[in-house]
């Protein structure tokens, strides 16, 4: 019996649910080329830029299996609406942040409004829509996705430009009281029939993992990563050793994973639901695959903190020059997209996802190259349309390659695992990339200015110039012209190093793809995402 074809309603819904999808990746682009303004107005460190990006990230990434599976006992769309609500409110906190920690603080919440938003968006398609319609639903949300990643930076650049940054946050405002109001009236409410229960400790586990890994890695070069350079203070505490805090939190993140495997482990012996379906990292492709789109991801997100900081604070672009600039990667993404279904019929995913990351380091070495104090806005484009290009056949397809072999019946559970593998995979991209960019600026800036000026008033430059995240460049120009040329050569020389760092990790992540089966084609319909097993998560 043929399903039956989804109402007016369903598909003026699916707008809406759309819509919120745009939202949360509207914010993420956003941010990216508001972020020098922000320094300038709040002040904040490279440190607290780091956290800016880093916290959203994280906070997503780690509650978006606990989110996936509250939707579907407590009902997706009311799900929905209360993440959009939580996301909208949050953001009107960022959008009247006076400091950076508050800043901070208010990006931790919209991480949690997003993963409650993403995961049930996924859910609620698959409740709604069935056979051909299904696909067709899926299509518009990822297109959704592509085409709000291009409209972001553009957005945010002529919002921070014409505006103020804080806009770039403001009109999440407006934006989701409309989906608040237009899901509560199109959209069908829908939950599982045998909902599972949640994994508690596991979830605990895999936040701790995750903070103290990522907290490690961005505050390393504030604490010292073995020694103290600087001693952590809560209040009126004092870290009280002379070994950092860091080897300590590195060994907090490896003792929880420890015991994140064990411990879920244990329960799927008994039976349980499990936040990982760790049977099926015993398929080649699965493991294989979680690991290639973790990596992926930390190369592909972590370079577009530095991006925008270089152009703004070395190149002098504006916010809204900085977001036509990034269009470019955009605009390779739906080429690459083109390109994907013209040989479809010919290539197995997995080879069109090697292809893609191949272009992917391409791009970044040919952006890494161009880059200077005075490097042209189109040598930078040509650079970033062939890295766009193979993000548009790399991450699209490599859900499917990751997928080829999993059971339909796991399949909800597999995608959600496979979506965290990306967010967290992101969230290292921002720590690692960002301190190397910060680590290389300090020390790059100190060898340029040695023996130029007084040791004291030297380290004094490098402090001010890495801690506004290169925002003191243009100012310094005022009172030393040849400090400000050697700050713009030692950021053009870190962002290299950054470009050429995020480079090896995709090198590293197309090795891993070696290891991958043929896959399935590209146009094979059983690559449309199946009514997800309602078993420990559907998001996707």
């Amino acid at each position: 019996m043929a399903p039956a074809a989804p109402s007016r309603r369903d598909w003026v819904g699916l707008v809406f649910i759309s819509i919120a999808v745009a939202l949360i990746i509207v914010d993420s682009t956003i941010v990216n080329v508001a972020i020098p303004s922000i320094v300038d107005d709040l002040g904040i460190t490279s440190t607290q830029v780091q956290w800016v990006q880093e916290s959203y990230t994280l906070v997503f990434a780690a509650l978006l299996l606990v989110f996936g599976t509250l939707a579907d006992r407590f009902g997706r769309r009311r799900m929905l609406v209360l993440g959009v609500a939580i996301f909208a409110l949050s953001s009107i906190a960022a959008a009247l942040a006076t400091s950076g920690e508050l800043l901070i603080a208010s990006r931790v919440v919209q991480g949690v409004g997003g993963a409650m938003i993403l995961p049930t968006t996924l859910s609620l398609l698959n409740a709604t829509f069935r056979g051909p319609a299904r696909g067709i639903a899926f299509a518009i949300w990822g297109s959704t996705i592509g085409g709000m990643a291009a409209v972001g930076p553009l957005l945010g650049g002529w919002l921070t430009t014409d505006f103020s940054w804080r806009w770039a946050f403001g009109i999440n405002v407006p934006l989701g009281i409309a989906i608040i109001i237009g899901v509560l009236v199109t959209v069908v409410e829908s939950r599982a029939a045998h909902p599972s229960r949640i994994d508690v400790v596991g979830a605990i586990l895999s936040v701790v993992m995750s903070t103290s890994l990522v907290f490690a890695l961005i505050e390393g070069r504030t604490y010292g990563w073995w020694l103290v350079d600087e001693p952590l203070e809560i209040g009126d505490w004092t870290w009280p050793l002379d070994v950092s805090i860091i080897p300590f939190a590195f060994a907090l993140a490896a003792l929880s994973a420890t015991a994140f495997v064990a411990w879920g482990l244990r329960r799927q012996r008994r039976g349980k639901s499990t936040m990982l379906p760790f049977p099926l990292f015993r398929l080649g492709s699965f493991r294989n695959g979680n690991i290639a789109a973790l990596i992926v991801s930390l190369g592909e997100f972590g370079i577009i903190l530095s991006l925008p900081l270089w152009m703004q604070n070395v190149l002098g672009y504006d916010a809204l020059q900085t977001g036509f600039v990034l269009l470019a990667l955009a605009i390779g993404s739906f080429v690459a997209s083109g390109a994907a279904a013209a040989f479809s019929h010919r290539v197995p995913a997995v080879h069109v996802v090697r292809i893609g990351i191949a272009a992917e380091i391409v791009g970044l070495v040919l952006v890494a190259l161009v880059i200077a104090p005075d490097t042209p806005w189109w040598q930078i484009v040509i650079g970033l349309f062939v890295y766009g290009f193979g993000v548009g056949l790399a991450t699209a397809q490599l859900t499917g390659v990751v997928l080829a072999d999993v059971p339909v019946a796991a399949s909800g559970q597999a995608s959600g695992t496979q979506s965290t593998s990306r967010q967290f995979g992101s969230a290292l991209g921002i720590a690692v990339l960002g301190t190397i960019l910060f680590t290389s600026l300090s020390s790059g800036l100190a060898a340029e200015l040695d023996g130029t000026m007084p040791d004291d008033v030297r380290d004094q430059v490098v402090e001010i110039v890495v801690d506004s995240a290169g925002a003191a460049i243009p100012s310094l120009e005022e009172r030393s012209p040849e400090a400000a040329d050697a700050a713009r050569e030692a950021f053009s020389q870190s962002t290299r190093y950054s470009a050429f760092a995020a480079a090896g990790f995709l090198a590293v992540g197309l090795l891993a793809t070696l290891s991958l089966g043929r896959g399935r084609p590209l146009d094979d319909e059983s690559d449309a995402p199946a009514e997800p097993v309602r078993t420990t998560t559907d998001a996707g």
